[in-house]
């Protein structure tokens, strides 16, 4: 040391400054280092938002894709039931002789003929336009069961998130309460060694605290498996530590309207589309009353001696029962739009009145919730507060304070309960329709995986 120190003293300004210059840039590389680490700490250690749980879910799910593709096969036969059907080639001999002298003579008798010919069905168009409408009203659907399969898979995620959310919180509380009772348990050993105690309170306060140790590990188990729900929907992100809860005071149905928004709930359009897919069938019915036309056109080759010839036909179906065939038809499909119709009205009321229900028993649950933070978690506090006070003055036993300590805790374990409860009917409630950002999100997805 004394020759570094002798060395830098002699060296002049000039042949310092080129170490000053290597030291700074010693240490600006270490900070730039130290901030990429903490970065990349802090990075891996961002917390999982309730949305961002459900983006990762649209993106994972194959049953949109599967949807995706179920379109896209809906359109491509739109297209092709709109077209006529393919021409029909023939090709045949006719009068062939098959005894005397000219047997199986292709050219010797002049009524033997080798014929080639085409045959076309003129569909009308409007029966074709029908036909492809009802791939159209097919692709609908599909679209209408996307958005079903969307809201459904936010809504689990949501649950899941919530789930797992919950848990985590009440493990906390007893995590927190189990730290007070082997506090309790040790003052009960120092107050027994000091002749100011029993054993009776060491044996409560053990038990205590192996009931803690007990719900713990329960807790614990729930957490595991809130995990495992949870990345059924967002994958090894199950792990993540999770942000703060939503906003679960407020929902985007208004009690007021609900009739008319319910009216384009999910599930009704989708059978709203299925009424339309029936009415398509409906006028295909009614346009196969009229009968298709098919017209052929031959060319016949007769022997060297005889002239060639051309035939032209046209084939027309005769619909000698349409009372019990075509009206029939007809009458089924008319029958089936009604169902349709039937149906939707009465999942449309089936769904009002859930949700009214819904609604009705998160509005009480929010009411309940005040209540517990407005009293009775105060309450059960200064109870626990006063027995440890009144157990410190020697006026009060330990069972006391223990008794006090499972009240607070099934307070507070009962108010996150109440608030689990009510984030699940929240996220029923909010998630009855796709949420529009992440709805936009997995349309992207969907035209990604198609192409």
């Amino acid at each position: 040391m004394p020759f570094l120190f002798s060395a830098i003293n002699i060296a002049p300004k000039q042949a310092r400054k080129p170490l000053l210059r290597f030291s700074e840039r010693i240490a600006l590389t270490t900070l730039i280092s130290a901030l990429a680490l903490s970065n990349t700490v802090f990075a891996a250690e961002t917390p999982l938002t309730l949305a961002q749980a459900q983006h990762l879910a649209i993106e994972r799910s194959r049953q949109l894709a599967a949807q995706g593709y179920a379109v896209t096969s809906s359109r491509e036969m739109a297209v092709s039931a709109g077209q006529l059907p393919d021409p029909v080639l023939k090709v045949g001999v006719d009068n062939l002789p098959v005894n005397g002298a000219d047997r199986f003579s292709l050219t010797n008798d002049f009524m033997t003929m080798r014929r080639v010919g085409v045959t076309q069905e003129i569909t009308r168009a409007d029966k074709r336009q029908w036909r492809a409408n009802r791939f159209e009203r097919e692709a609908e659907k599909t679209l209408a069961e996307k958005n079903v399969t969307t809201a459904a898979i936010e809504r689990d995620t949501a649950l899941a998130w919530l789930d797992r959310y919950y848990t985590e919180a009440m493990a906390t509380v007893i995590a927190e309460q189990g730290v007070q009772a082997k506090l309790e348990m040790q003052a009960a050993e120092g107050a027994y060694r000091a002749g100011r105690g029993n054993q009776a309170d060491i044996f409560a306060a053990r038990s205590a605290l192996a009931a803690f140790d007990d719900r713990a590990s329960e807790i614990a188990r729930r957490i595991r498996n809130a995990k495992t729900m949870l990345a059924r929907w967002v994958g090894g992100a199950a792990d993540m530590p999770l942000a703060g809860k939503p906003a679960t005071d407020t929902i985007r149905l208004d009690s007021a309207t609900l009739d008319t928004q319910l009216a384009h709930h999910p599930q009704i359009a989708v059978l709203s589309k299925q009424e339309e897919i029936a009415q398509a069938e409906a006028q295909l019915a009614q346009a196969n009353k009229k009968p298709d036309w098919s017209v052929e056109v031959a060319y016949q080759q007769r022997g060297p001696a005889y002239s060639n010839m051309i035939s032209v036909g046209v084939s027309i179906p005769l619909q000698w029962d349409q009372k019990n065939r075509q009206d029939r038809e007809l009458s089924s499909k008319l029958a089936m739009v009604e169902q349709a119709k039937a149906e939707r009205e009465e999942m449309l009321r089936a769904h009002i009145s859930e949700t009214r229900t819904m609604i009705n028993e998160w509005e009480n649950n929010r009411e309940r919730i005040a209540r517990y933070q407005r009293e009775l978690i105060p309450l059960a506090n200064e109870r626990t507060a006063a027995a440890i006070a009144a157990y410190r003055g020697g006026k009060s036993t330990l069972a006391d304070v223990l008794a006090g300590r499972r009240n607070e805790i099934d307070v507070r374990i009962q108010a996150l309960q109440l608030e689990a409860e009510t984030a699940r009917l929240w996220a029923q409630l909010n998630f009855l329709f796709p949420d529009e950002g992440v709805n936009a999100h997995s349309a992207m997805m969907m035209n990604r995986d198609t192409k």
